[in-house]
């Protein structure tokens, strides 16, 4: 009986480990941030992240997309967001933790909207919801 419990014990530590790497952070610089300004191209309000898509100007004329991960659906709308809180055509300036490899994106912080609303992933930090 020890010994099955012990057995039992071990097996849903080894099952629970790919939900701890899910959580993980190495892809980011945790240590910097940056900043861009853009228009949404798309919002993937899926689980278990957010996906938000900006374009932006390069210096060569051209437009790249910059993708960047978000918390859950769920966490966000317990904080005021809504599926439609960002549309493709808004005009947005984001601050993010970057990749580290140097791609396009990161880990959104939060985004300030043309109208001055601010988004967070936290919570509106305005004190007003994020609408």
């Amino acid at each position: 009986m020890k010994h099955k419990l012990l057995l039992i014990a071990l097996l849903i530590g080894v099952a629970s480990v790919p939900a701890f790497a899910h959580h993980s952070f190495a892809a980011f610089d945790m240590a910097n941030s940056k900043s861009i300004a853009g228009t949404v191209k798309q919002v993937d309000w899926t689980n278990p992240h957010i996906w938000i898509w900006i374009d932006v100007q390069n210096d060569k004329g051209g437009v790249d997309t910059y993708g960047f991960e978000g918390m859950s659906p769920n966490y966000l709308a317990r904080r005021g967001w809504e599926r439609t809180t960002l549309k493709a055509g808004d005009k947005i300036t984001v601050s993010y933790r970057p990749m580290k490899d140097g791609s396009h994106g990161g880990m959104f912080i939060n985004g300030k909207m043309a109208t001055g609303k601010v988004l967070t992933m936290g919570g509106a930090g305005d004190g007003e919801p994020n609408r």
